[in-house]
């Protein structure tokens, strides 16, 4: 759970831990930088150091029993003015007893081989100095000396210019490093880019699909990294194919298997009902009658929703106009016997859908129904057919007692029934009406009508010219 942040973007995981191991990779390099900046400074700067030492050697004279130096004040000044600081020097015999200089000079090493120089950092009143020691055999010895009495020679520098040096080189060796950083993010970030072009390939492909498309995804156009990942989703979407297609032969069976004892119990309970003399048998005829018939349209209501789910989308160019206009047509004799007046309005320019009629007729047949159940008589239902934007909106109005608002959020859900909902209803219309919507790549939207009063139920369908770029057949 704490890493599924990093999980939820391959190119972000691969950018972090590239970065990551580019940083470290830098900090090791710009460590290993410093210390051979340091190395080379050391290097340089000391070979000066030496040839000073060497300088003031060359001026050391015995010849008079004591030791004495004829200091080049010139070539130490330009040794100084090499170094950009203080430069301090010392000359003495081994023992100490003649020191020349500055005396108060940190000790050399106690194992100085003569003719070799040492160097080594040191301190000199607090301030950090490069020193150099230097020891040679005197000859001619000193006076009262033994002959192999030494003289050493030491030669401190301050560290400014070799600072100055190494901070040169690192800071280049960053500026060197940043851009080869830089570099390398650019090119991996393009090199990631590039890579994952298959994919996303693929993610536009398999969006565009239409929803019952479930035909197997080439898996020579993915990476062979990715071939498991689409092996998957075939086998996937082949288990859901083989679902579907037993959802449907279900669907076909029970359509059978229950339509056809309903509609002969229907029409022998008719057949008794006319035989029958008036009485307790009649009326019990009748009672089992509209049972049937509660039953029947309750069957149709579930077969119907399952067809919306699972059965097979079969697509044609339908005239939303057209469609609508007819099914008014066809439900205004129950609309006369309930004493509504059934209204249509559609917009002039003709409005067309690749969809499945029998869908669209069944959905909106729902929306008819529920509109002349739930209105008192006397009262107005009006179907409505307009374009709005990309989309064509079948709408039903009523002047029913409509759905609190509490209720218009779970009113299309199945078998949900409102406050004022009749006896004998399923709480299925609805459902059908929004899972055709969702099926042909719309919605549906509840609303209250004009003034509050009523129930206006929208069917929302993208037009055929907008179909293109939905993923829609």
């Amino acid at each position: 759970m704490r890493l599924g942040w990093l999980r939820a973007s391959l190119r972000r995981t691969l950018a972090l831990v590239l970065a990551a191991g580019m940083l470290l990779a830098s900090g090791v390099a710009l460590w290993g930088a410093w210390r051979s900046a340091a190395g080379a400074a050391n290097a340089a700067y000391d070979r000066s150091l030496a040839g000073a030492i060497k300088a003031i050697d060359a001026n050391i004279t015995t010849a008079g029993g004591g030791l004495g130096v004829e200091l080049p004040y010139t070539l130490l000044e330009f040794f100084q003015l090499t170094a950009g600081g203080e430069v301090f020097f010392r000359v003495a015999t081994e023992d100490g007893l003649v020191e020349i200089g500055n005396t108060d000079l940190p000790p050399p090493e106690p194992a100085l081989v003569d003719g070799r120089p040492r160097f080594r950092d040191a301190l000199y009143h607090g301030q950090p100095v490069r020193l150099g020691s230097y020891a040679r055999v005197l000859n001619p010895p000193l006076a009262g000396h033994a002959e192999r009495s030494r003289v050493v020679i030491q030669v401190a520098e301050t560290l400014t210019s070799r600072l100055d040096f190494t901070r040169t080189l690192l800071l280049e060796a960053v500026a060197r490093n940043a851009l080869l950083v830089t570099l390398a993010l650019v090119l991996m970030a393009l090199a990631t880019g590039w890579a994952l072009r298959p994919l996303a390939r693929l993610s536009r492909e398999v969006q565009a699909r239409a929803p019952d498309d479930l035909t197997p995804i080439p898996v020579q156009q993915v990476p062979l990294e990715a071939r498991p990942l689409v092996q998957a989703m075939n086998h996937h979407m082949a288990r859901h194919q083989q679902a579907s297609e037993a959802r449907r032969r279900f669907v076909d069976d029970a359509s059978h298997q229950l339509r056809t004892p309903l509609t002969t119990l229907a029409t022998q309970v008719a057949y008794a009902l006319r035989e029958a003399p008036p009485g307790p048998t009649s009326e019990a005829l009748a009672a089992i009658r509209a049972q049937v018939d509660g039953a029947t349209r309750q069957v149709n209501q579930m077969l119907a929703l399952a067809r919306a789910d699972a059965a097979e989308l079969r697509t044609e160019t339908v005239d939303l106009v057209a469609l609508a206009r007819e099914l008014t047509r066809h439900w205004w004799p129950r609309a006369r016997e309930a004493g509504i007046d059934l209204g249509f309005d559609a917009t002039p320019n003709g409005l067309s859908t690749p969809a499945q009629p029998v869908l669209l007729q069944e959905a909106l047949g729902n929306l008819l129904h529920n509109a002349l159940r739930y209105s008192p008589p006397g009262s107005r239902v009006t179907v409505h057919v307009t374009q709005d934007g990309r989309d064509a909106l079948l709408t039903v109005q009523d002047d029913g007692p409509g759905l609190a608002a509490d209720e218009l959020e779970r009113a299309s859900e199945r078998f949900f029934r409102g406050r004022h909902a009749r006896p004998g209803g399923s709480g299925l219309g609805l459902a059908i009406a929004r899972a055709v919507a969702e099926r042909h790549g719309g919605s549906l939207a509840l609303q209250p009508g004009p003034g509050g009063s009523g129930l206006a139920v929208s069917l929302r369908l993208p037009l055929a010219h907008h179909r293109a770029n939905t993923g829609f057949p």
